[in-house]
């Protein structure tokens, strides 16, 4: 079975996972079709003070689906409700095996270990959601552990501004 990406009306997702498996159920199709995943991550948010759990999609309004896509598979597939098409329209472009390996390694961290505010890597975009740089977006260049602080380049006024922020103040994006 090779893995295709479909693309899905926005906040769909998970409804048009469902509809699959209720769709092909006791079927011929049902041999055709493996895993639907829906890649997400788990991140903590602070509201109000308050540590909040969330699931964030990783790829808005995409599915990556492990099938044997034959015409009758991929008409099923391509009319349902909420479904806009397969990547590369007619002809669906096969994922790379090293893509599928980086997306099942993505949604295993989050279902093994639950990012935590102590977890960020250089590189990573984030966004500032308390103190005066609240809502400003930037991008971690270092961190220091032992505090709990991350040095966080933002833009302000045109110019790249390294800040120094807490951990909880911010969130992965």
């Amino acid at each position: 079975m090779m893995w295709y990406v479909l693309h899905t009306f926005t906040a769909q997702e998970d409804n048009v996972r469902s509809m699959i498996y209720k769709g092909i159920k006791d079927t011929e199709l049902e041999s055709l079709v493996g895993d639907i995943l829906v890649p997400k991550q788990k991140t903590y948010i602070i509201r109000d003070g308050k540590k909040i759990e969330r699931e964030k999609k990783i790829f808005n309004s995409y599915l990556i689906i492990q099938c044997e896509l034959s015409p009758k598979l991929y008409s099923y597939i391509v009319n349902l409700p909420g479904v806009t098409t397969f990547l590369g329209g007619k002809s669906p472009s096969k994922l790379p095996q090293n893509e599928v390996d980086r997306l099942l390694g993505i949604e295993e961290r989050g279902k093994e270990k639950v990012r935590t505010q102590h977890e960020y890597f250089p590189k990573d975009k984030i966004k500032i959601i308390v103190g005066p740089f609240a809502d400003f977006e930037g991008i971690v260049d270092k961190i220091n552990t032992e505090n709990e602080k991350l040095i966080v380049n933002v833009t302000v006024f045109g110019r790249v501004t390294p800040v120094e922020v807490n951990m909880d103040q911010v969130e992965l994006l």
